[in-house]
């Protein structure tokens, strides 16, 4: 079990997590991260010695060790540990370290794409840049840790507001396996999982983790009433045409913006555009509840 000691309750969570594998005969060893990119050298170190490996912490902590073991067999157990816990959410898997060390002991083992970018860090949820990137980079901390995902929520709905009050649009160029779109927008999504924010939302039509490709979503909204509509059909999932919002599937995604805009992945700041990813098909195996198999 690799845990990150920083992340809210860290060695507590831990001791929980073990005492739970011990009472299911599991024996585990837990060990504890130092600094960034360390979940990923323990990741590496241990896991070709054991059945499991377990990341218990926050999201950062989470896809440090599904990167360092894409393309290997050893399956990954999500424990939530962090703020948001976006990947535990949207895999179904219980916030309760004891619940979800049940849950996955008696569930299933899939095996979800992930995005890759240029530096090599990956993605499992989904990057964007606009409205979702204004909303992880406005939410406090404090507020993270009262309000969990809901403060994502709420930052997100006041993000989206402002963005269309104050015309805060740009101009998105988008390459998808080289072909080349282009149109204002408020927000654009590169998409693995169809559902974010603890499923509360859905973002587009039919998109899955494990088909080989990442979903494109663009919204376009001009008005207050074009966000209104936008936002009542990803809490609907009406994913009838609409002029405000563009859907492109693709395997390999360039996104850039004019002016020059931050971007996140995952629920973490990177940066500012452009950026470039690509799908890597089926690249980490994760220990899922057994009614969340097909995610």
């Amino acid at each position: 079990m690799i845990t990150n000691p920083a992340s809210r309750r860290g060695h507590r969570l831990a001791e929980e997590a073990r005492d739970a594998l011990a009472q299911r005969s599991v024996e585990c060893d837990v060990v504890f991260t130092e600094r960034p990119g360390h979940a990923a050298e323990l990741a590496l170190l241990h896991a070709p010695h054991y059945d499991a490996v377990f990341a218990l912490g926050g999201d950062g902590t989470v896809m440090e060790v599904a990167g360092a073991l894409a393309g290997r067999a050893t399956p990954i157990g999500v424990l939530a540990g962090g703020t948001g816990n976006l990947l535990a959410r949207a895999l179904g898997i219980p916030l309760s370290v004891r619940e979800a060390i049940s849950t996955l002991l008696d569930g299933d083992e899939r095996r979800i794409d992930l995005g890759r970018f240029d530096s090599g860090r990956r993605f499992a949820i989904a990057a964007g840049v606009g409205i979702d990137a204004s909303m992880v980079a406005e939410t406090p901390g404090w507020l993270k840790r009262r309000l969990g995902v809901l403060a994502y929520t709420m930052m997100g709905a006041r993000a989206a507001v402002r963005s269309v009050l104050r015309r805060e649009f740009f101009l998105a160029r988008l390459v998808i396996d080289g072909t080349a779109y282009e149109r204002s927008a408020a927000a654009v999504m590169v998409a693995n999982f169809g559902a974010v924010l603890g499923r509360r939302i859905t973002l587009g039509p039919g998109i899955r983790t494990d088909d080989g490709l990442l979903d494109v979503c663009v919204f376009s909204p001009r008005t207050l009433r074009d966000a209104v509509r936008i936002m009542g059909r990803l809490l609907r999932r009406d994913f009838a045409s609409d002029p405000c919002m563009l859907y492109v599937r693709g395997r390999e995604v360039r996104v850039e913006t004019t002016p020059p805009s931050p971007w996140q992945a995952d629920g973490e700041l990177m940066g500012t555009t452009p950026f470039h990813v690509i799908v890597e098909p089926l690249a980490v195996r994760l220990l899922v509840p057994r009614d969340g198999a097909r995610v």
